[in-house]
């Protein structure tokens, strides 16, 4: 995957200091001898300005340097001399090296120890390690912390690519933020592009685009016309908006729609509310998140397909436009259904998680959050879809009386691309180009030696080692649990070995290329996760089971998931969350 952000940059001559040039022998641009006239002199004015500012900061050298008195306090501990003379930056995660590669001292995990102070190199690092690249480059290594909570890890790349605002930009998007009242706010600014629905994996009618293959039993809302709609009054064209919650049982042939509940956003009133049997025998009810039970389902007796022909004339009425749906990761409700529909409002999408993209918040932590009250608190008896459809639709209000970036975060976080957007180099606002070079580790160096010489900041994964480590596992889907292994085996040494041979050699190939003054950042990110990972294994399955009315008695000991377990947990999270940063400029 590649993301680049190319904004190239203005070419201007400073308002401030104008170019001075002799009044005779002006000649217009594309006649005359391009070696004489106004355009060369200043063209050779340039030219000198701009090696001699080079010349400037060749001369100041940019430094890293570790501040003790800061690292002691846990405070800022790096700083940067003569920043501006810096060109480029490259950034590398690299998991999978650890402070034995580099025959350091275990990281300090003593409550009176400082964890933040860098670690020496030893001299002698450069002929034991099986990286020597790292000890000839860098002098030490900076402990990192990955965040997370007590018995997780979160995204160490999600944390990596966010920034605190400065408060100038703040104030400016408080600013905005105040004005947007003051405007027209119809729920159609909120409705999903394409893009959006095909990323977030939307099923789309054919008419929007080729992409999605209806399998059988699915229908798509009808195209509506255009032409009929202007003829109709002006009242009539505005669409009716309707909140959707769906619920859903496991059966042999996987989820399948138990409930649906429809609510008007205008009215508040429920304009549909049934139970749906199944095609097949349930064998899970999912009581827990459902809500339902086999006593509740006895009484169903509409099938799916009814369900498809009650709720189409509500999506697309006869006299009048096409019917806005509005939910919470509404692409579930929709695939429940088994309808393509085209417009639609998602909550899911339109506020945004704390931690930024690609995750996304929680429907009872949006109105927690955002309208200050609990839903989803029936426990083991499950959601209720009218209450989290009418959640929806307080969450769509909200933003039509506070404006679009009600509940963005953008207040305090932002992304470190969209800070770059706006910096100012020599080249004026906008012209610092970033790109991302990711997924597939043989195409990483390639993609970053033609990426680094047009971009200022470009950021690359290797994940070589990891995957020689067994870090890497495939990703499980929702219904799934992970299967890691209890105790992690240890790696292929010549698998290890020959995966930390390409990786010296792919950062000696990327380092020469490098231009001066090029700062270039290697970061871990965490440690081994593995084991981590088996004991939320072990304590998801444990509580499925009982969520599942299994007793604990009925259960192999083994199986159990104990207040000891739980002490491991926190244990091994903060074991895996340890990473190793190296600072350096060429």
């Amino acid at each position: 995957m590649k993301r680049s952000q190319d904004s190239m940059p203005p070419s201007h001559v400073s308002q401030h200091k104008k170019a001075r040039v002799a009044p005779k022998q002006v000649v217009p641009a594309g006649e005359g001898d391009p070696s004489e006239g106004e355009w060369t002199r200043v063209e050779k004015r340039k030219a000198k300005k701009t090696k001699k500012v080079e010349a400037k900061h060749d001369t100041l050298m940019p430094r890293f340097m570790y501040a003790n008195g800061e690292i002691v306090k846990r405070k800022d501990a790096v700083h940067v001399n003569n920043a501006r003379s810096i060109e480029k930056v490259v950034a590398l995660l690299i998991p999978g090296i650890l402070p034995s590669t580099l025959a350091l001292p275990p990281l300090p995990t003593s409550a009176t120890s400082n964890p933040n102070i860098p670690l020496s190199i030893p001299l002698h690092a450069e002929s034991n390690t099986p990286i020597p690249f790292i000890a000839n480059t860098y002098s030490h290594a900076c402990p990192t912390r990955a965040p997370g909570d007590q018995t997780r890890m979160y995204s160490v790349l999600s944390e990596f690519f966010q920034c605190q605002v400065t408060g100038e930009e703040r104030a400016k998007r408080q600013a905005m933020r105040a004005s947007q009242r003051a405007f027209d706010n119809t729920p159609s600014l909120y409705l999903l592009s394409l893009k959006e629905m095909i990323e977030n994996d939307y099923p789309i009618p054919s008419y929007m685009a080729d992409v999605f293959e209806k399998g059988p039993g699915w229908i798509e809302t009808p195209q509506a016309s255009e032409e009929s709609l202007l003829l109709l009054p002006l009242e009539k064209q505005q669409s009716k908006i309707y909140a959707i919650d769906c619920e859903m049982c496991l059966t042999e042939d996987g989820k399948e729609l138990t409930r649906v509940c429809m609510i008007e956003h205008e009215t508040g009133i429920v304009v549909y509310d049934k139970l749906v049997k199944p095609p097949k025998p349930v064998i899970d009810y999912m009581t827990r998140w459902s809500g339902i039970t086999e006593a509740v389902l006895a009484s169903a007796t509409t099938t799916l397909a009814e369900v498809q022909a009650q709720i189409m004339p509500i999506l697309a009425p006869k006299n009048g436009p096409t019917s806005i749906l509005i939910g919470h990761s509404l692409e579930s409700d929709l695939r429940a259904l088994r309808i393509c529909h085209p417009r639609c409002i998602d909550t899911a999408i339109i506020y945004h998680h704390p931690r930024g993209r690609p995750l996304k918040p929680g429907l009872a932590w949006l109105i927690k959050k955002w309208a200050g009250r609990e839903i989803q608190t029936r426990g083991e008896s499950g959601h209720d879809p009218e209450e989290d459809a009418r959640a929806c639709i307080d969450l769509l209000r909200m933003k039509l009386r506070n404006g679009p970036s009600f509940g963005e975060y953008k207040t305090d976080l932002e992304s470190i691309f969209e800070r770059m957007a706006r910096a100012s180099r020599r080249g004026g606002a906008g012209s610092v180009r970033s790109v991302v070079v990711d997924h597939g580790n043989p195409e990483i160096l390639e993609g970053l030696l033609q990426a680094i010489p047009a971009h200022e900041f470009s950021f690359g994964r290797f994940t070589g080692i990891a995957d020689a480590l067994g870090w890497l596992t495939p990703k499980t889907t929702a219904a799934e649990t992970p299967v890691v292994p209890i105790t992690p085996g240890e790696p292929s040494p010549i698998v290890l070995a020959n995966a930390q041979a390409t990786l010296n050699n792919q950062l000696i190939t990327l380092y020469a290329s490098l231009p001066p003054r090029t700062a270039f950042i290697i970061f871990t990110g965490h440690s081994d996760p593995r084991r981590m990972a088996s004991l939320n294994g072990r304590k998801s399955a444990f509580e499925s089971a009982i969520r599942s009315g299994k007793n604990a008695e009925d259960m192999d000991k083994a199986d159990w998931w104990t207040a000891s377990d739980g002490r491991e947990l926190e244990e091994e999270v903060e074991k895996a969350k340890r990473g190793l940063l190296f600072l350096g400029v060429k």
